[in-house]
């Protein structure tokens, strides 16, 4: 005899304020950006880096807004649906029903901090790097949003934690987005931290987003196998999802990144 996990009754609606009503998924966008610019301008206050200081942590905040959900949105739709989305062209701004790419969000926000460097005359990498410790909060919490609104469920299994979505079918799946928010998030998280703080890596401009990136495109191939493919996609090949696909290039930008040879490598300092 099969058993699985009853669905959580969570409302994917947190609370309304007349007509408008607040969802898990917007607010996991706050909280993870808050959350992050929090927490970047106490890692500048306490590390030298060459002309970031907490105001450049504060216009940043600003620019990674915009190249996220610029590039997370047209992301989802140019790689997943892009017919949908011609087809129905006002759905584009339904935000809070889901539909952000990681993949496109990461495009989006290098586009964003590149043009940010050039405004500013700060080291383009450095601002990478500090992008690469504070996503896996947004990671993290966004992947909860996903489980809360019981969508990018796993693949059917009989493990003893499989869950019975109530979009998923008859058969009860594997909770990937709780998988995702694990290894995407809370691993990455302490790993890309534990590198900034323990060792000079962040005053090698790049490395850290470099290891971010390749550790990201492992940890999503992999655990794309948890995952139901979309269902537009399908399988490439008969075997490979758009998440593996979609991570080779980012694995790719994260090995040069962490292979290249330094413009110039500064020594570690703290602030008293």
């Amino acid at each position: 005899m099969n058993y699985y996990i009853a669905f959580p009754q969570i409302d994917p609606v947190a609370f309304s304020l007349g007509p408008f009503s607040i969802h898990w998924y917007a607010i996991s966008y706050v909280v993870g950006i808050a959350l992050g610019w929090i927490y970047l301008r106490y890692f500048v206050r306490t590390h030298t880096l060459a002309h970031i200081h907490s105001k450049t942590i504060d216009d940043l905040i600003t620019w990674a807004i915009i190249g996220i959900l610029l590039g997370g949105r047209l992301g989802y739709i140019l790689f997943y649906n892009p017919l949908y989305y011609w087809e129905n062209p006002l759905t584009i701004f339904m935000t809070w029903q889901g539909g952000m790419s990681f993949h496109g969000g990461v495009l989006g926000v290098i586009f964003a901090f590149w043009v940010y460097s050039k405004k500013k005359s700060v080291s383009f990498l450095t601002l990478l790097d500090l992008g690469a410790l504070a996503a896996p909060l947004g990671i993290f919490l966004g992947r909860m949003a996903n489980f809360i609104n019981g969508e990018l469920y796993g693949r059917i299994t009989d493990v003893s934690w499989a869950i019975l979505f109530p979009h998923g079918g008859y058969l009860p799946r594997h909770p990937s987005q709780i998988y995702e928010a694990f290894g995407e998030g809370f691993i990455l998280l302490i790993l890309l931290n534990f590198l900034a703080w323990k060792s000079s890596l962040i005053h090698k401009p790049g490395k850290l987003a470099g290891i971010a990136m390749i550790s990201y495109a492992i940890m999503r191939s992999f655990l794309e196998i948890f995952r139901e493919p979309d269902a537009v996609s399908g399988y490439y090949w008969e075997y490979f999802t758009k998440g593996q696909l979609l991570s080779v290039p980012l694995l790719l930008i994260g090995l040069y990144l962490l292979l290249r040879k330094n413009d110039a490598c500064h020594p570690p300092q703290t602030k008293n």
